[in-house]
């Protein structure tokens, strides 16, 4: 029987220490060995490449430069890329800016006038992330002569934009489409698009949450979702929130008004806490968009003026700014949660309504202490409207 015993105690201790062991393996923190960066050396580049570009360094790109799939290309923060005689960056691997607040990456043209680049071509990407960076004036010609867009994916992929500065493009400047799961989060586009083209065009089943974004003076819409036409599943859905739309719509002006938000073609959004002023149309759910399943409220609507006329057209169109903030010819209807012409007050707003592509953005939409849009949020989003919140959550710029 002792025999038995010391063979029995034996036996749960070996028991004891082979659990001992296997808990110690499983909660090991592990740290990863991370890849080298194939740090990509300053200068000119062109043609196929891979690796990273490096923090503080210049790199020209002389010709169309692209990414293959299964390669990826990275930028550190601080790193600055421009770009000669309308070339394109085609991303078909993966594509990483990771830029800082203090340390951004810059992409930019030679020649820093509106459209005088190709752009970022995602549209086979595996994945992108876009975080910190100053991508300006893309959008130049594609060899049909159109203007190119300045992010565009059309892929199942996850899209990250955060943070960023899209400036003085032609079309487009972010593009999604192709069911991808996508992030848009704190970024401020300013004067694109000629006369035509979305700050945000979002369709084919994309899902995902654009907020904290700022838009101003774009040619057309600022956020802008839909589901193909012809393949109406799987739906665009998105939840399009705490966003600063001002003075959008114009330079397109009534051939097809630009809206601050617009939702159809099957599309689903959740659209609340948005400031929007001075938009050609405010908020617009076409008689084609999911109305059943979109939601919206706690948004804000006003203008500077009572009326403004629309030039692009002869003979001009006098606009009656106040009935467009839910356009008749659309189904959406004002919310009693929504402020309706009630001045957000800006820190500073020069009240324009129209302004040229490539204009400065001279104005500062941080809320002023006291202003009406603190606290009228809908809280499952933010406490506030806007894209500057008192949590400090919203856009950093």
């Amino acid at each position: 029987m002792k025999n038995r015993f010391s063979l029995l105690v034996t036996g749960l201790a070996f028991v004891a220490a082979l659990a001992s062991c296997s808990k110690n393996e499983s909660t090991k923190n592990v740290t990863p060995v991370l890849p080298p960066s194939h740090p990509i050396t300053a200068g000119n580049i062109s043609g196929f490449v891979k690796g990273t570009l490096l923090a503080g360094s210049t790199y020209t790109v002389t010709s169309d430069l692209t990414v293959k799939k299964g390669d990826t290309l990275a930028a550190q923060p601080g790193a600055i890329v421009i770009v000669k005689g309308d070339a394109q960056i085609t991303v078909d691997g993966v594509l990483q800016v990771l830029g800082t607040q203090t340390k951004p990456v810059y992409f930019n043209s030679d020649v820093q006038t509106p459209g005088s680049w190709g752009g970022l071509a995602c549209d086979s990407a595996q994945a992108v992330t876009i975080k910190w960076a100053h991508i300006d004036n893309a959008g130049g010609p594609d060899p049909t002569g159109s203007p190119r867009k300045t992010v565009s994916v059309v892929s199942q992929i996850a899209v990250d934009i955060e943070d960023s500065w899209i400036t003085n493009g032609q079309d487009d400047e972010i593009s999604i489409r192709g069911a991808a799961k996508i992030t848009i989060l704190r970024n401020t586009i300013v004067s694109s698009g000629s006369t035509d083209g979305e700050a945000i065009n979002i369709k084919d089943g994309a899902t995902g949450d654009i907020a904290y974004n700022v838009v101003f003076s774009q040619a057309g819409t600022g956020v802008k979702l839909e589901t193909n036409a012809t393949v109406p599943f799987p739906q665009t859905i998105v939840n399009v929130y705490n966003n600063t739309l001002v003075s959008n719509g114009w330079r397109r002006g009534a051939a097809e008004p630009g809206r601050g938000v617009s939702i159809g073609v099957n599309a689903i959004g959740h659209v609340y806490n948005n400031i929007m002023v001075n938009d050609y149309q405010g908020f617009e759910l076409f008689t084609d968009g999911d109305a059943k399943n979109t939601t919206y409220g706690n948004n804000l609507f006003f203008a500077t003026a009572a009326t403004f006329v629309d030039k692009t057209v002869t003979p001009t169109v006098t606009v009656n700014l106040a009935a467009n903030f839910y356009p008749s010819d659309g189904v959406g209807k004002a919310q009693g949660t929504d402020l309706i012409s009630v001045d957000p007050q800006f820190t500073s707003f020069t009240g324009s309504f129209v302004l040229p592509n490539g204009a400065a953005n001279p104005n500062d939409f941080h809320l002023k202490t006291g202003s009406p849009a603190i606290g009228k949020g809908n809280t499952t989003y933010n406490a506030d409207l806007g894209a500057y919140t008192s949590d400090g959550k919203g856009n950093k710029h």
